[in-house]
């Protein structure tokens, strides 16, 4: 399930919650800095609330959900076993690409430890296969 929603304007902003987005096929979300043509990479990233609860629990590190930089906080699914295959938001349609490990820059923007907290559990980056709103609360499925 989506959590919340999270959208970034301008880049090493904070990024803005919202309660639905529009998914744009082939470009990304609307509103979002990375959203334009030929960046698949780029077009919508996911994370777990659960493993910013773990973050918590193992390392003692809080990093709050709009912290994370990705677009969708989820609730209830592995995200990392769904690299390499389609999946939907609601009535959106992604195909899961790569992992997306926590890196320097986010370590810089957050002042927190988020490599060590969220190693192989920072979230997922995915590609935008047919468009539509996500809204809050809306199903991930196969």
């Amino acid at each position: 399930m989506v959590e919340a929603i999270f959208i970034g304007a301008v880049r090493k902003q904070p990024m803005s919650q919202v309660q639905e987005v529009k998914a744009i096929a082939g470009e990304g979300l609307e509103g979002d800095r990375y959203c334009r043509p030929g960046h698949p990479e780029s077009q919508i990233t996911l994370t777990e609330a659960e493993a910013l609860e773990a973050s918590v629990r193992d390392y003692e590190i809080e990093i709050g959900k709009n912290e994370t930089r990705r677009n969708l906080l989820t609730r209830g699914v592995a995200l990392n076993h769904l690299v390499g295959r389609e999946f939907r938001v609601g009535d959106v349609r992604l195909r899961g690409l790569e992992l997306c490990e926590p890196c320097g820059h986010l370590k810089a923007l957050t002042n927190k430890d988020v490599i060590k907290a969220l190693r192989h559990r920072g979230g997922l980056r995915a590609e935008i296969l047919a468009g539509g709103v996500i809204k809050v609360g809306d199903a991930i499925s196969d």
